[in-house]
């Protein structure tokens, strides 16, 4: 890469803010008041970002009578459910290959289940009017090596054995550039139908008032920093008061759980995005974008891209940092050098829009476990559930994640608490130091696939054979 290209890319970023686009909003609701006393409910969620929200309105949804209480840290939607891509994906599993992987005898199952979540939340957003840019658009994972083709083109053949290519089309190069015009892209398979852009801020705020519209109590500012039994009950403290509730559910994600044992099976990786101001009429006909498919490139280091309300384009990930110690820090969330690598990636994958500029860079801790899809369980002899790890893919999968939790809590048998993928848990994390150097060789072993035709070394092969495994 020339220094002079390199500089020219660098300059692209002297605007950016370093807040999150979707965050950085005039219409940005005002916080609800803390909690400040004792409170008694039915049932306290706990966190305030999709997880949370999604359990709320639908313990309301099954039962209107029920008494609900939701505490949030800070303000709903701060966090990740506030800086992620905007990419609603149906998939529950973090894509079709982990779940007929992982779960190959129920991969239908969920696949059904997915589809079916996907189209709840595009009529959960109907029904209660949330102004969120929905777009049930599409992705197109995209090929940019001669290696990744053929792989995506096994992936494909491998689907459609197990009779799950229902709305894939696989794309040459040409066919790929016809949607969206990259020199990069050598080929493409499309999801037609299983993937939704929208706005990620707004979907929280809109919950957020959906819940309060049905009766559900929320305090923001307020973080949970005990949880206890109390009787038939439980009990959680917060900084200026307590809340007693028949039943709890946890959705603390990437934050250290409140049931201590669920500690393990997450760590936090940190994932970065940057935001381009609006293209012109001419810029969007240069890279032939009409469809506003979801993209991302399909190397293990790979990037995810789209394009907002307004035509900007998001483009973030690659780099997937894990701290030393596996702790969630403000200071964390930027982080220049990978701003200055994404914007030469930008630009290299779309010359044709040299001289645009970025107006933000954010990043921003992601809730990872060693199978990449979220797991689940219960604490306090079942008065506790909890719902974590869905590793990146959660915009969709949380609104499955809470359907499970208060299954759980209700104890009825249902089709999501038999399912093998709900009853099971993923692989611990070790403690540091083995945490950061396998995660480190790990990331380093997929840059190398990369750069070598996509072979996996022993590494990762050995990663792959105990069910273990990390990616951006």
């Amino acid at each position: 890469m020339a220094a002079g290209a390199m500089n020219r890319w660098t300059q692209s970023l002297a605007d950016a803010k370093p807040v999150a686009y979707w965050l950085d909003d005039p219409g940005r609701p005002e916080a609800r008041p803390a909690l400040t006393g004792d409170e008694h409910c039915d049932l306290l969620v706990v966190g305030g970002g999709y997880s949370g929200l999604w359990t709320a309105l639908l313990a309301k949804e099954r039962d209107p009578g029920r008494d609900v209480v939701l505490v949030e840290g800070r303000e709903i939607g701060w966090a990740a459910s506030g800086r992620n891509g905007g990419f609603c994906a149906a998939s529950l599993t973090h894509g079709t290959a982990n779940g007929l992987t992982r779960w190959p005898k129920e991969i239908k199952k969920l696949e059904e289940l997915g589809a079916a979540n996907l189209d709840a939340i595009e009529a959960a957003v109907a029904r209660y009017s949330i102004d969120c840019d929905f777009e049930r658009t599409g992705e197109l994972d995209v090929a940019t090596q001669p290696h990744q083709v053929t792989e995506l083109r096994e992936y494909y053949e491998e689907l459609a054995e197990a009779g799950l290519t229902d709305g894939l089309e696989l794309l040459d190069a040409e066919q790929t550039r016809e949607q969206v015009n990259s020199p990069t892209f050598q080929g493409a398979l499309f999801d037609r139908a299983g993937v939704a852009m929208l706005h990620p801020a707004k979907l929280a705020w809109g919950l957020k008032q959906a819940c309060l519209d049905l009766g559900v109590r929320v305090y923001e500012n307020t973080p949970a920093t005990q949880l206890a039994s109390n009787g038939t009950g439980v009990a959680v403290r917060t900084p200026y008061g307590r809340v007693f509730a028949r039943r709890a559910a946890l959705g603390t994600n990437v934050f250290p759980s409140l049931v201590k044992r669920v500690r393990s099976y997450t760590v936090p990786v940190y994932d970065y995005a940057l935001m381009t101001e609006p293209l012109t009429e001419t810029q969007l006909a240069e890279i032939g974008w009409k469809n506003r498919q979801g993209l991302g490139d399909s190397a293990n280091q790979f990037h995810y891209f789209r394009l907002s309300a307004d035509n900007r384009i998001l483009w973030g990930g690659y780099d997937a940092i894990y701290p030393y110690g596996g702790r969630v820090r403000a200071e964390y969330d930027h982080r220049p050098e990978t701003y200055a690598k994404l914007a030469g990636h930008f630009f290299t994958c779309f010359p044709q829009l040299e001289g645009l500029r970025f107006t933000h860079a954010w990043g921003g801790a992601i809730d990872t476990c060693s199978r990449f899809s979220a797991f689940f369980g219960t604490a306090h002899a079942g008065k506790v559930a909890y719902a974590a790890g869905y590793t990146g893919l959660g915009v969709g999968a949380t609104r499955f994640g809470a359907d499970v939790m208060l299954d759980l809590l209700s104890g009825e048998r249902t089709e999501r608490t038999e399912l093998e993928m709900v009853r099971s848990k993923p692989l611990p994390f070790p403690p540091e130091p083995f945490a950061y150097t396998g995660i480190a060789l790990t990331k380093w072993s997929l840059a190398r696939a990369d750069d070598n035709g996509g072979r996996r070394n022993l590494w990762l092969k050995t990663m792959d054979a105990v069910g273990l495994g990390f990616d951006s």
